[in-house]
C-alpha cells in the first residue's frame, strides 16, 4: 500500500529523528552500572595512583561508580587488548599512556591497532622528565653534555627502565637529534636504573620529574634540563632541552581511551566530565604533590595528540632498531 506523499514525509521525518533521540537516551542514562578503566600498571605506581585519583572524582560526578582494575602484562598491551574487545558502551576505558604510542611500533604482532581500535576520549596530563648525570660527570649543561659525547662516542651510558620503555626511547632519540652515540643499559624499572645512576654504573638517565626530584633537591643527581618545551616552575633554574638539542621534547603522560564505535554522545559526557574533574582545586592540588602536571583537551585533539606521539615514537624505535625483551 502506498502512503500519500503529505502523510509520507512526516513520518519519514520522525523516523530520521529517532536514531538522535536514542543516542541522546543512552548519553543521558550513561552510566548505567560501573565502569572499568583498565590500567595496564601495578597497583601503586604512579598512572595507577592518576587513574584511582579520577576515578574518584568521576564517580561523584556521574552518580556511578568507577572502578581502576590493574591489567599487568605484556608492557600495557594485555590491559589494552581487553579494552579493545569490550562492549563500545562506555562502562569499560583504558588508562592510555605514552607506553601504547611506543608499543604500536615496538611489537610485531599485535592482535590490536591502538590509533585504529580505540577512540580518544580526554586526555588527563602529564609528568615531565628531566635529564640526569651523576655530579662527577665533567658536563654541566646539555651542550657541555652534547660536546663530551661527541668527542666519546660509544663510551658514555645512560640507564633505562627496561627495553622499550620511554626512559629507553627518549635517549635513542637524543642520539638521533643530537647527533650523538650512547650505550643504552637496561634495568628493571625506573627506580633501579635511578639507583644505577646514583652508583655511578652509568653516566645519564631521563627518568620522570616524580621519582627524581628528591635526589635533585639533595645534591646527589645533577639535572641538565627538562623535558618540556619551557622551564618548570618545580625547577626553575633548569633550561629545557630543547633549548640545546632542537626537536627534544618527552613527556610520560595519560589519558582515558574508549572502544573504538563508543556513541559520540557518551565520549563527549565523559570528556567533559573528566575536564571539569581536572579543574577541581583539591585534584589538582594531590596531583600536583605527585609533580603531574592537569592538561584537557576535545577528544579531537586528544586523538591528533595520540598519533602525533605515535608517528614520534615510530620513527625512534624503527631508527634504533629497538625491540622488547
Amino acid at each position: 500500500m502506498k502512503l500519500p506523499r503529505r502523510k509520507f514525509l512526516p513520518l519519514a521525518g520522525s523516523a530520521a529523528v529517532l536514531p538522535a533521540v536514542s543516542r541522546f537516551a543512552n548519553a543521558q542514562a550513561y552510566p548505567s552500572r560501573p565502569v572499568r578503566i583498565l590500567v595496564g600498571f601495578a597497583a601503586g605506581g604512579a598512572s595507577d595512583i592518576v587513574a584511582r585519583l579520577l576515578a574518584q572524582q568521576l564517580s561523584e560526578r556521574l552518580g556511578e561508580t568507577f572502578i581502576v582494575e590493574n591489567r599487568t602484562g605484556a608492557g600495557t598491551n594485555i590491559a589494552t587488548e581487553a579494552a579493545v574487545r569490550a562492549a563500545p558502551d562506555g562502562h569499560t576505558l583504558l588508562l592510555a599512556t605514552h607506553t601504547n604510542a611506543i608499543n604500536a611500533t615496538l611489537y610485531a604482532s599485535l592482535r590490536f591497532n591502538f590509533m585504529r581500535d580505540i577512540a580518544p576520549v580526554a586526555s588527563v596530563g602529564r609528568v615531565t622528565t628531566v635529564m640526569l648525570v651523576h655530579p662527577s660527570f665533567p658536563a654541566k649543561t646539555v651542550g657541555e653534555f652534547v660536546a663530551s659525547a661527541k668527542a666519546n662516542p660509544g663510551k658514555i651510558n645512560f640507564a633505562s627502565a627496561g627495553n622499550g620503555s620511554l626512559t629507553h626511547v627518549s635517549g635513542a632519540l637524543f642520539d638521533m637529534l643530537a647527533g650523538t652515540q650512547t650505550v643504552h643499559v637496561p634495568y628493571r624499572g625506573e627506580a633501579p636504573g635511578l639507583t644505577g645512576l646514583l652508583a655511578g654504573e652509568v653516566q645519564f638517565m631521563f627518568p620522570t620529574l616524580t621519582a627524581s626530584l628528591p635526589h635533585i633537591k639533595a645534591g646527589t643527581l645533577l639535572a641538565l634540563g627538562v623535558t618540556t618545551a619551557t622551564p618548570l616552575a618545580a625547577l626553575p633554574d633548569v633550561p629545557a632541552v630543547v633549548q640545546s638539542v632542537p626537536g627534544f621534547e618527552v613527556s610520560a603522560w595519560q589519558g582515558i581511551g574508549a572502544p573504538k564505535d563508543t556513541p559520540a554522545e557518551i565520549v563527549d559526557k565523559l570528556n567533559q566530565a573528566i575536564n571539569a574533574s581536572l579543574a577541581d582545586p583539591d585534584l589538582q592540588r594531590r596531583l600536583a604533590e605527585g609533580a603531574y602536571e592537569p592538561v584537557s583537551m576535545t577528544p579531537a585533539a586528544f586523538g591528533k595528540f595520540i598519533a602525533e606521539e605515535t608517528e614520534k615514537w615510530r620513527k625512534v624505535v624503527r631508527a634504533a632498531k629497538i625491540e622488547p625483551v
